[in-house]
């Protein structure tokens, strides 16, 4: 099986309401986002091996005072070089990354659109969830796959989507 011919793959993504929300990734151009700042090698290597373009994209608000699910995404580009690394202005700023072999890496995300918040509760409320990522105590990722019967459950059961 070629890469084009492959499944798609499900994702979480993390990220802080006050950097990208997910109605600033939706009044974004295209609602499209560049996904920058990603520093955990495991994130990063998730992007860089296994993502690919329309893999979907459960958009996730972290580290605020309401956490979990506020909308669906997917994947809308392959991955490039983090320009954030290399700029000293930057909170993800990282004085060892070398431009001719960049470190931290980025790909771009476009929100499809935004749900209701699908919080922490909700989601372990459900047993099909149990082996979530995200639920998993000490997960810090900003980026965790997501099993196909998750991501339907996710849709189905929380958000009452047709699949």
């Amino acid at each position: 099986m070629t890469v084009s011919e492959r499944p798609a793959r499900y994702w979480l993504m993390k990220s802080e309401p006050e950097e990208c929300s997910i109605d600033d990734a939706l009044a974004a151009p295209n609602a499209t986002v560049a996904w920058t700042g990603v520093r955990n090698y495991q994130a990063r290597n998730f992007m860089r091996d296994e993502m690919r373009v329309g893999d979907g994209v459960l958009f996730y608000h972290s580290s605020c005072a309401q956490p979990g699910i506020a909308g669906i995404a997917r994947v809308a580009s392959g991955v490039r070089a983090d320009p954030t690394q290399f700029d000293p202005a930057s909170p993800y700023h990282d004085p060892k990354a070398n431009p001719d072999k960049p470190r931290w890496l980025l790909l771009d995300v476009q929100a499809i659109r935004k749900t209701r918040l699908v919080g922490l509760s909700e989601l372990r409320a459900h047993p099909a969830l149990a082996a979530m990522r995200v639920l998993q105590r000490g997960n810090r990722l900003s980026i965790t796959p997501v099993e196909p019967q998750e991501w339907d459950c996710v849709l189905r059961d929380c958000l009452g989507m047709k699949l």
